[in-house]
């Protein structure tokens, strides 16, 4: 499934005449510099291919991003050498293992020379005569005297791919017409080697061994990993014994397409800029050669993309404008009109979400989803829908993303922020299939909630607002289809005063008691909070006798002690104290409904209570900034 549609998209791609995606024989790869051949094969200069990138603020020096003759999947120590793209140790015969080892880059050298005479020896055209002519009288061991590799010797050494380039000519040597009648000749030699039908198209045709290197996962190897592969007879089937591909069989024309779009997505010329959940590394794509589909889903799920990718070449400025209007009303939480958004799109158009994770020298799928589009932008909407409640502040997003959510799993005090993989990709499923959100997020949400304690200094905060709508979110999920539950009526943005659940009910007390005590007795070390907060959500009946009557004593010295001891009193006359007696345990859901109680009360003292508008309960009026308990 996941290759089938993958080369489907490349099909797409390679019939869009506005994308510049490798065709079959071919590869993108990264090229730093150029080398200036006299039509004669006398090295003429060196031209960097350096180009200017910019992220955020920040201006970057990249490779520039080439097609090129397709690059080989190197494995061992025996020298395979590029055709006309490859790096210092094969073109010019100069490596920074010249010291440890003096044949490495000799050896590399001579291979990559052999390869061009073969191929290019007597081609009728000015550009082969120059490379072979210059790879019969380069001389690697005087290589390092040249005067124009002196000046570039330190770069040419470090890293990066090297192509030819004609004086006088604009484009590169590869391009050239005979250039490439010659490669796609020496590709189409021994078609007729190990022939078997291909599990992706259906087709008897050649079958590829090795499939090509996947680049530009996150924490994978820089040089790339594997997504097809098997290396032990364990994994090996059908005594396809040292196949490695050919366990599952796939089309040497199928696996270069799968591998060529791939790439493409995960590469920065990609208008589907990826993103990272975790150690997940996230593409998506769409059936359509539309790039609306793709703009659409980033601005939904990721609202500041638009700002970190102002001009990506295909986006009109009506476009920018529609999709950062659109990101406007993400941040703030205002109405979206579904119909608008898809204006001029096809609403069953397929989308995919594909999650790759590092796993050694080969990748694993954490997730992969696809339906309709529609179906897609209806369940990312439904998550923010789950999540929201009341802000502590006017400036904290309406619409939390993903990384938040995930952040507050993980110790701020922690060296590694490093949120679980395996959470982090069920979380993504649970969005893309509007399923349950899985226990675990739940349960590191309460953990976090039990360990932390107020440091307002490092940011660290035991309640907050996004712990507080991922609660909120994950049990309006777990019960939403139990018409019956009682836990719904306390699942609401803001603070419900009618309800009776004991335990929403004892977290709106504990609210009430915090807040009486720091009226009465100002700034101190610790609040009620960091000391019984903890055993108050968990073993109420233990706690709450002990903070009631220390309660009669700071309402006493309250300024506003009077209105505190009414809101107390009219708590307790809803828990019924006589007849319902303070639970010694709460289970975990228990516990969540404790901390939406004590939120939502919390969040009440703050709001204005002469609106009319009932838009006003879902702004607070403290002072923007940090959010403080």
């Amino acid at each position: 499934m996941i290759l089938q549609a993958l080369k489907r998209y490349y099909e797409i791609l390679a019939d869009d005449p506005n994308c510049e995606i490798a065709r079959l024989g071919y590869s993108t790869a990264n090229v730093n510099f150029a080398l200036m051949l006299s039509e004669e094969g006398e090295l003429k200069g060196i031209i960097p291919q350096m180009q200017q990138q910019q992220k955020g603020k920040k201006v970057f020096e990249v490779p520039r991003r080439m097609v090129v003759p397709e690059q080989i999947k190197r494995s061992g120590t025996s020298p395979a050498p590029n055709f006309l793209c490859d790096g210092s140790a094969y073109v010019l015969g100069i490596s920074i293992r010249d010291a440890t080892d003096p044949n490495y880059a000799l050896r590399r050298f001579h291979a990559f020379r052999d390869l061009h005479l073969r191929l290019l020896d007597g081609v009728d055209c000015t550009e082969a005569r120059a490379v072979t002519t210059f790879l019969r009288n380069h001389d690697p061991l005087l290589a390092r005297d040249n005067p124009l590799i002196i000046g570039q010797l330190e770069n040419l050494l470090a890293s990066g791919n090297l192509v030819f380039k004609l004086e006088g000519s604009q484009g590169f040597i590869h391009d050239a017409t005979k250039i490439r009648q010659v490669w796609e000749a020496s590709k189409a030699e021994g078609s007729n080697e190990n022939q078997g039908q291909c599990l992706i198209t259906g087709e008897w045709t050649k079958i590829a061994r090795i499939h090509p290197n996947v680049k530009g996962v996150r924490d994978a190897q820089s040089s790339g990993a594997t997504l097809v592969g098997f290396n032990a007879r364990a994994y090996e089937s059908y005594n396809r014994w040292k196949g490695q591909g050919w366990n599952a069989p796939t089309g040497e024309k199928a696996a270069f397409a799968y591998s060529t779009v791939l790439n493409y997505l995960l590469s920065r010329e990609s208008e589907n800029p990826k993103f990272t959940i975790g150690d997940t590394t996230v593409v998506y794509w769409a059936e359509s050669s539309n790039k609306a589909y793709v703009h659409l889903f980033s601005t939904l799920f990721n609202p500041s993309w638009i700002e970190a990718e102002p001009a990506l070449p295909r986006r009109n400025a009506e476009e920018s404008n529609r999709l950062r209007e659109i990101a406007r009303k993400v941040r703030s939480g205002a109405p979206l009109d579904t119909e608008h958004m898809l204006e001029g799109l096809h609403p069953d158009t397929r989308f995919y979400v594909l999650g790759l994770a590092p796993n050694a020298a080969r990748l694993s799928v954490r997730f992969f989803q696809c339906d309709s589009f529609i179906k897609m932008v209806r369940r990312i909407m439904a998550h923010y829908d789950d999540l929201t409640i009341q802000r502590e502040f006017d400036n904290q997003p309406a619409r939390i993303p993903m990384y938040s959510i995930l952040e507050e799993t993980v110790s701020k005090k922690s060296t590694d922020k490093t949120a679980s993989p395996i959470m982090a990709g069920a979380l993504m499923r649970a969005i893309l299939n509007d399923t349950p959100y899985p226990a675990a997020l739940y349960y590191a949400v309460i953990n976090r909630i039990r360990a932390d304690v107020d440091e307002p200094k490092n940011r660290i905060f035991k309640i907050n607002y996004t712990r507080a709508a991922v609660i909120k979110a994950y049990l309006m999920r777990k019960y939403r289809n139990q018409p019956s539950s009682p836990v719904q009526e306390v699942l609401c943005m803001a603070l419900n005063e009618q309800s009776t659940n004991p335990a929403y009910l004892l977290g709106r007390l504990f609210a009430v008691l915090e807040k009486v005590q720091v009226e009465a007795i100002g700034d101190m070390n610790a609040t009620i909070k960091d000391r019984y907060f903890t055993t108050a959500c968990a073993s109420p009946a233990s706690v709450f006798p002990v903070l009631l009557r220390l309660a009669q004593h700071h309402i006493s010295r309250a300024e506003y002690g009077k209105t505190s001891d009414r809101r107390i009193q009219d708590i307790l006359g809803l828990i019924q104290m006589d007849d319902n007696p303070i639970p010694r345990r709460l289970s975990l859901d228990e516990q969540g409904i404790f901390v939406l109680g004590y939120y939502h009360q919390r969040q009440n003292f703050y709001t204005p209570r002469n609106s009319e508008d009932t838009s006003a309960i879902l702004e607070t009026k403290q002072p923007k900034g940090d959010h403080h308990e």
